[in-house]
């Protein structure tokens, strides 16, 4: 099955390529079909992971795959949330994002700095599809400081695992697909497709 992946992120597209390898399914970023990204007018990850497939799914006619995921800092009331990728604005970056989080966790103490990981995927069997199936997955870890390691994407050099004694981006691929949100998330999806890895 042709599956059409509602991402333009690369290294986002990457990960969920990396996971979704054992099925027999073969997964196409959006950009191959020159699909225009959806706008993420949603309030929550759900709302917009749905807005991302649905979109992917009518310009293509292909079931679509769409994820919705960020990062929830407790000392921060849950922020940035569904804003992850664009926290410091419509220029944003990962270093601009990071610099932001660290920026207003200042004074906040080691043991209130708790934050969590979270990602939402939907499958869309076509764009008018009345049933999603939807799955979602959250990773525990604290923010520190000083970024750590030089793999992942996001604000993973300043999520600290603390079970691992590692930030997420001091894992290699494979570790960080076996614990991570998008990791569960997808494992979920499966199950609940009915496929086996």
């Amino acid at each position: 099955m042709k599956v059409v992946l509602a991402s333009g992120n690369q290294k986002k597209i990457r990960e969920l390529t990396e996971i979704l390898a054992p099925l027999s399914m073969e997964v196409v970023p959006q950009s191959a079909f020159d699909v225009e990204e959806a706008e993420e007018t949603g309030l929550t990850f759900v709302e917009n992971a749905i807005i991302k497939a649905r979109n992917a799914a009518r310009a293509t006619g292909l079931p679509a795959l769409a994820d919705d995921s960020g990062i929830e800092v407790d000392a921060l009331n849950g922020q940035p949330g569904i804003y992850s990728a664009r926290f410091s604005g419509a220029d944003a970056t990962d270093a601009r994002n990071n610099a932001l989080l660290i920026e207003k966790l200042a004074g906040v103490a080691d043991t209130d700095r708790g934050a969590r990981y979270r990602a939402v995927i939907v499958f869309m069997r076509h764009a008018d599809d009345p049933m999603p199936v939807i799955a979602e997955g959250t990773w525990e870890g604290r923010i520190i400081d000083t970024p750590l390691g030089e793999g992942g994407f996001g604000y993973d050099p300043h999520f600290f695992v603390p079970a691992l004694g590692k930030t997420a981006a001091q894992l290699s691929a494979e570790q960080k697909h076996a614990i991570s949100h998008r990791g569960m998330a997808l494992r979920a999806l499966l199950e609940k497709l009915g496929a086996t890895t």
